[in-house]
């Protein structure tokens, strides 16, 4: 059975009832796994959620969270008492964690939105949207270019598209419909996820994890670097 993934829905939602499907240990880790979860699992370059499962005077502390053939293993300590399948909870995820990770993985997709904006045709890569030193990399070259001055624009550019207070919304399709909708569209897509298309007002990523409701919640952002690397370019920023 695999996991109903509420988040993929309901980006902003931090709380969820769930019933117990199964208790187990790994690698002597105590593993908990729920029909439904708001909990989001490390991927995409985004952090894992933590927080906490609930059942009457039964504690379970989320320390990690992993996706793992279409479930949802949710990995931490029991306080006291230890679930039972069947069991219905309450989950709830750290708050404060969520929106800091949210607002980096929203700023580091609307760097591509600034960029199409600006122009500039760079292919999206890889995107690291952790708070130790968030960055995204594109297939591109700054030859030629005046770094400084990109680096000042990207950022500016940025701020407007923030302060235009655009709303977010999703839409569920087939990988293949994507490209009607989307600049980009990878070649990966996680089995066992439906596929998700997130728009910032009329500009699609096809993308898994959570983001902002409206982009005003991003704040401020700052582009801190941008550096050649091998055939990539990396854009490093902060919010």
């Amino acid at each position: 059975m695999e996991t109903k993934l509420i988040y993929m829905e309901h980006m902003d939602h931090y709380i969820c009832e769930a019933q117990v499907m199964e208790v187990f240990s790994e690698e002597e880790k105590t593993i908990v796994v729920l029909d439904q979860t708001v909990f989001y699992p490390q991927g995409g370059g985004q952090p894992y959620d933590t927080g906490i499962i609930l059942s009457l005077n039964k504690k379970f502390f989320v320390e990690e969270v992993r996706f793992v053939d279409g479930v949802v293993r949710h990995i931490g300590t029991f306080e006291g008492e230890a679930l039972n399948a069947g069991e219905t909870v309450t989950c709830s995820v750290d708050n404060e964690r969520r929106r800091l990770n949210t607002r980096l993985h929203s700023a580091g997709h609307l760097i591509d939105m600034a960029f199409k904006r600006m122009g500039i045709t760079w292919m999206p890569g890889k995107g690291y949207h952790f708070p130790n030193g968030p960055y995204v990399e594109y297939t591109g070259s700054v030859s030629g270019i005046d770094v400084e001055k990109l680096k000042i624009d990207l950022e500016n550019t940025c701020n407007e598209l923030i302060a235009e207070e655009i709303s977010t919304k999703v839409l569920f399709m087939a990988k293949e419909e994507m490209g009607s909708v989307c600049m980009f569209v990878p070649e990966y897509v996680p089995e066992g996820k439906p596929g998700r298309v997130v728009f910032y007002g009329d500009f699609g990523i096809p993308c898994g994890g959570t983001h902002v409701t409206n982009l005003r919640e991003i704040g401020t952002m700052t582009i801190r670097k941008i550096k050649q690397d091998g055939e990539r370019v990396r854009v490093s920023y902060s919010v």
